[in-house]
């Protein structure tokens, strides 16, 4: 954690800048946790750590903290901002031109790792609470809380899930959760998140039999078996689409043999896929009928030797219907920003595939262009209208 912590600092650029410092590369806190404690609690937040583990991956750090009273003790709406501190790694260091974590600013930008995804709209909701606080005190009516995860950006197995379920055994409820993904496309606000996609890999193993291949009558070559089976797969669309959402994407990753001799046919072949899918389908329906695909194609070829599968499901597709919600959210960025959002579903899996089995959710964030990227930045302006936009959401859903 960085020795300038300050913790009564809420100002949107200034802790977006010290969140940038902390190099909380996935599972690592690095800090960044540490930094919201010591920046919530004197604004009355009960600060809660809820760390994780289990077998096979990384301990994980997370942070809940809450003000108000829950409803399941007398208290009133309880409104959620959901996000995650830690980063994806900066790759090649050589190529960013400000240090990854320096947060310098520089040009009208906010520059480091996690300034767009999402370091910025975590400060930017601190922020807009501090200055809710101030006006309306911490008697309001209702709870506001910050569910931070560090495992977003890896497996997701360690960190928001287990919080919520944690949640939900002592009883305590959400009523409604903005996500602080950077949502927006192409200028601050032009884009929420009302939906995504579900997201679902699968190793494919073929097996054939091996042999020299000046010998094509003593083996089964698994290389061409697997070409026709791809060719099954992406000759023709899943789908076209359906009424929120884009259609359904298959794009293969990695096709590995690990074969370096030149007179040998292997005996295996490994392939892996991925596929973002809509709401046409859920998991399940959709593998049976990728796998019937592979299986017509299969038994065309003879239906000799072996396929396996091994599939893995980081998230069902989610749609959340336009509500009062989103119109609370879009009301707030049409009157700070000047901007109508569109409503999407498309981009890659968040967080609120988790949160949307307990209360609505959205995501809506900063500018996300340079997310991932070397020389990732947001727009100083952005960071300040984003902290607006929260706090007018806030003022809005505890209206007197």
């Amino acid at each position: 954690m960085p020795d300038s912590l300050a913790p009564n600092v809420t100002d949107v650029v200034e802790l977006t800048r010290t969140l940038v410092r902390c190099e909380s590369v996935t599972p690592h806190e690095a800090g960044a946790l540490q930094l919201l404690e010591r920046t919530l609690a004197p604004l009355g937040f009960r600060c809660e750590r809820m760390d994780f583990s289990q077998a096979g991956t990384d301990d994980v750090a997370n942070l809940y903290a809450r003000i108000g009273t829950p409803r399941h003790e007398g208290g009133g709406r309880h409104f959620c901002f959901a996000g995650h501190s830690d980063v994806v790694p900066v790759g090649d260091l050589s190529s960013w031109t400000i240090g990854p974590f320096s947060a310098e600013l520089s040009d009208g930008y906010l520059f480091g790792r996690g300034a767009a995804d999402m370091k910025g709209a975590i400060a930017a909701f601190v922020d807009a609470a501090a200055r809710f606080l101030a006006r309306r005190g911490r008697d309001f009516g209702g709870s506001i809380s910050l569910l931070i995860t560090g495992d977003e950006e890896g497996p997701a197995v360690n960190g928001t899930v287990k919080m919520l379920k944690k949640l939900a055994e002592r009883g305590e409820t959400i009523d409604a959760c903005v996500v602080g993904e950077p949502t927006s496309s192409r200028r601050f606000g032009d884009m929420m998140k009302i939906g995504r996609r579900g997201s679902m890999t699968v190793d494919l193993t073929v097996r054939g039999i091996q042999g020299h291949v000046a010998y094509p009558e003593r083996l089964d070559n698994p290389i061409h078996r697997l070409s026709a089976l791809i060719e099954a797969l992406v000759r023709e669309p899943v789908d076209k689409g359906s009424t929120h959402f884009q259609p359904t994407s298959l794009q293969f990753t990695t096709v590995d043999v690990g074969n370096r001799a030149t007179n040998i046919a292997p005996g295996v072949v490994r392939a892996r896929f991925n596929t973002r899918f809509n709401d046409l389908w859920t998991s399940q329906t959709l593998l049976a009928h990728l796998k019937e695909r592979i299986e017509r194609a299969h038994a065309a070829l003879g239906g000799h030797g072996t396929i396996e599968y091994a599939v893995e499901v980081s998230g069902e597709s989610f749609y959340t219907p336009p509500g009062p919600l989103s119109d609370l959210v879009a009301g707030a960025v049409r009157d700070v920003a000047g901007v109508e959002p569109e409503l999407s579903t498309t981009g890659g899996t968040s967080d609120a595939r988790f949160i949307r089995s307990y209360c609505p959710v959205l995501e809506f964030g900063l500018v996300g262009e340079t997310m991932h990227k070397v020389d990732e930045k947001s727009a100083i302006e952005d960071l300040r209208m984003l902290a607006r936009v929260y706090e007018t959401v806030l003022d809005r859903y505890f209206a007197a």
